[in-house]
């Protein structure tokens, strides 16, 4: 799957000032920024939905390929179909979630908050819903071929495989190290943004 797509997101924004940031800005800039998020997590549920499925249909065809003998693949179809399902989940979310036009300044900063205090979770427990379920996936396919590979074919399969493991490992450390570099760098300060905007708000109120 196309796992750059969360760095992609994070990197469409402007790096927030944080707490520093002047508050005239902070409302000028607002309603930009919440669409503009907005924007780039469409672009990154329908791009990874997208890649669950293309995914999903290169291991069928690995399965078909394989035979009776490949049927654990199905089981690494059912995990990848789970994280497709979660993005388009997620934009079933958000459109209920949708504000409308007249919706108050407050209103909407209490939802962005909300919102951003989400995605911060989802990117730290990136292990526990997206990377797990696509290497358990990753290895039911490698294994099922492997152990079911003929005799003169078994060599090139284990040389792939010694080459692909440590690419597959650093891109996984790859995605990690990128997303928790989106919180502290995007979304942590941005919350600290919200949060003062929210303060100065209340106090005026």
């Amino acid at each position: 799957m196309n796992w750059n797509d969360y760095e992609a997101v994070w990197k469409r924004q402007e790096l927030p000032v944080g707490a520093d940031a002047d508050l005239a800005t902070l409302r000028e800039t607002f309603e930009t920024k919440r669409r503009k998020m907005a924007a780039t997590l469409v672009v990154r549920d329908i791009a990874e939905a997208s890649a669950g499925i293309v995914v999903s249909i290169a291991f069928s065809l690995a399965w078909w390929k394989q035979g009776k003998t490949g049927w654990p693949i199905a089981l690494a179809i059912i995990l990848i179909l789970g994280v497709t399902g979660f993005f388009i989940k997620e934009r079933i979310r958000t459109h209920r979630n949708r504000l409308g036009p007249d919706t108050s300044l407050l209103a909407k900063l209490e939802a962005e908050i909300a919102e951003m205090r989400y995605q911060r979770r989802l990117l730290l427990t990136l292990w526990s819903w997206y990377l797990t379920p696509c290497v358990a996936a990753t290895i039911i396919v490698f294994a099922t071929i492997i152990l079911h590979a003929p005799a003169w074919a078994l060599t090139s399969h284990l040389l792939f495989l010694g080459g692909f493991i440590p690419v597959f490992g650093f891109l996984l450390w790859g995605v990690w190290a990128l997303n928790r570099r989106a919180v502290r760098k995007q979304i942590d300060p941005r919350l600290a943004e919200l949060e003062k905007l929210r303060h100065d708000i209340l106090s005026a109120g």
